[in-house]
Order: C-alpha cells, then structure tokens, then sequence
C-alpha cells in the first residue's frame, strides 16, 4: 500500500471519530498550527505527514498507528483517562465522566449497550441520600481518601451536594442516548454489601439513616421499574412530555459478566472496560469491539426482555430485587 493511501486512510479514519459538525481541516490547523492550505495538501495526500505531526494527532485522538497500517499483532491501544491524575476531587472526576456523556450526543447516531454486573453507575445519583452513600464509600473504602479515614458517614456531615448536582447532570446526558441494558438477579449485589459491611462496622454516626440510606436505595430501583415500564428514560418527577431516550431493559439470570458499556456513535464502535472499581479503559480497536459486541449480543439472545412488555417478569425481577435490600433492615 503506497504512502498516499495510508495518509487518506489515516485521515479517513480521524474524520469518523469525530462529531459531524467538526471540521477536520480546522482541527489540523488548530492542533498543527499550519494554515488552511496546508491542511487541505495533507488531507488530500499531496503533503505527507511527518512522524512529529501524526504522533501529535494520535496523542489528541487516541488513535493506533499500528491498527491504521494494518499491522498483523495481539497489540490493543486502550485510553486510561484517569491513568496520569493523581488526587483530584470527586466532584473533578464525575465530570470527566459527564464530559464522555456529553461527546456520546454530539453523534446524531448514538447507542449505548451496557452489561450491569453493577448498578448502572449513573443511578446512584437519582436521589440524594444513597448518592451521599455511595460517594462516601467510595472515597472513605475504595480511593482510601486520608481525610475520611477516621469518619463515620452521615448525612449531614457528608450530603456532598456538589457530587449530587454533578451527578444529576450525568443522568439528564444519559437519558438522552438511547441504550440496551443487561443486567442480572446480582446486579445490586455490591451496594447491598457496602451497605451491610457499614451496618454491621458500626459506620453510621446516627444508626437511623441506615434505614433512610436504603429507602432511598429502594426508590431508586422504583424509579428504573417506572422507566422499564414505560421503555423510555426520564428524571423522577418529569412528566412524559420531556421523557428521552429509549431503554431496552434485559435480565440474564445465568451468566453474570463484567461491567462493561459499548457504544456505536455514527457507525463507529467503542468498548468502556473497567477496573479498579471506579477507573475504566476505552478502545475503538475494531477487533476487540466486534468481539465485545458479538458477546453482547449472545448474552442478549438468552436473555428476557422486561422493558415495555413482560409485566410478569419485570415484577418478578424488580420484586426480587426490593426483597434483597429490604432484607437489610433485618
């Protein structure tokens, strides 16, 4: 393949990763400081690109020369969004997790497929007291945070109202982009832990917001039973005039996997893996994408629709489910 070829599908492959109303040739200006001429030689191969500059644009991208020049290896080029941070505030990383949700709309085609091992991230912010939950876990259990270490959780010490409006603000996004999601009879099983482990460490400074945490919890997955009733996405309290996005709502009752949240933007794939409990990688390697999609789409055929339709086993699994948390205030 001639060096032109590779240049036109390099630059092929940039376009389709961006948003249609951005302008490729003023992003090389901008990112390459050339003017508009030169980015247009470069684009129709009549310049080629130097090694300086398309490093330059795969850094900005994230994009794999190796995967563009159609190398034959096992090599995939994941992002670590949060790889170089180092302490930031909470309330600093639910928005880099809003700013990934506010790129997925700027596709007109957007759809989002998400395999629950986990509540959906997104829904621990529907209702203050388990968002202030979870959020004090998190930093108290998970990131270690020093200046919890000696805490108890309380509601009024730590509302964390900063995280919760951040938060609400990820779930107005996500309601926006379409979604299959496939969850399981141990998808809450996590938080229903956490929960349990702090009741029983005597981690509340008032023992009687243990039961108005779980309340919360309960009317949490109300709310979801609401959404995958109606097949449509909306804020507790909107009225159907401003419901969103539509949700295919799946239960597997055998195989329980990872958290993981593919999507397709205008025809493009990508696949979100996380780890370390609040960390994730993403990848447009269309190999491992179809791969991943392929698994998904497995898991759907076994799985039971519930959203829309199936009243009787949308009841039964959401039953099952507030059975389980309320089993905590045993």
């Amino acid at each position: 393949m001639e060096a032109t070829e590779l240049q036109q599908i390099f630059f092929t492959h940039l376009k389709s990763a961006l948003p249609a109303h951005v302008s490729i040739a003023d992003e090389l200006c901008d990112l390459l400081g050339i003017s508009a001429d030169s980015a247009y030689r470069r684009l129709r191969g009549e310049k080629p690109l130097t090694l300086y500059e398309m490093k330059l644009i795969c850094e900005k991208y994230h994009m794999s020369v190796d995967q563009l020049l159609q190398l034959q290896n096992d090599s995939i080029l994941f992002q670590a969004p949060d790889i170089s941070q180092k302490d930031i505030p909470f309330a600093d990383y639910l928005r880099g997790l809003l700013g990934q949700l506010q790129y997925f709309n700027s596709f007109k085609e957007r759809q989002m497929l998400y395999l629950c091992k986990d509540m959906i991230y997104f829904h621990f912010y529907l209702y203050p007291e388990f968002a202030a939950f979870k959020t004090f876990f998190w930093l108290k259990t998970i990131l270690n945070k020093q200046e919890y270490n000696h805490k108890k959780f309380s509601l009024a010490e730590f509302s964390f109202p900063e995280c919760f409006t951040v938060g609400q603000e990820m779930i107005r996004e996500y309601n926006k982009i379409p979604s299959v999601e496939l969850w399981n009879f141990e998808s809450i099983n996590s938080s229903i832990s956490q929960l349990k482990y702090y009741k029983e460490s005597s981690m509340f400074v008032n023992p009687g917001e243990f039961n108005i945490v779980v309340d919360s919890f309960i009317k949490t997955l109300d709310h979801q039973q609401s959404q995958t009733e109606k097949g449509v996405k909306f804020m507790p309290g909107d009225t159907e005039l401003v419901h969103r996005a539509p949700i295919k709502f799946y239960v597997n009752e055998v195989v329980l996997g990872n958290n993981t949240i593919l999507l397709e933007l205008n025809n493009n794939q990508l696949s979100f893996i996380t780890y370390n409990v609040l960390s994730y990688l993403i990848t447009k390697d269309h190999r491992f994408t179809n791969k991943a999609f392929s698994s998904f789409n497995t898991l759907l055929s076994r799985s039971t629709l519930i959203s829309g339709t199936g009243e009787k086993e949308r009841n039964r699994f959401f039953n099952a489910m507030r059975d389980k948390v309320n089993d905590l205030k045993k």
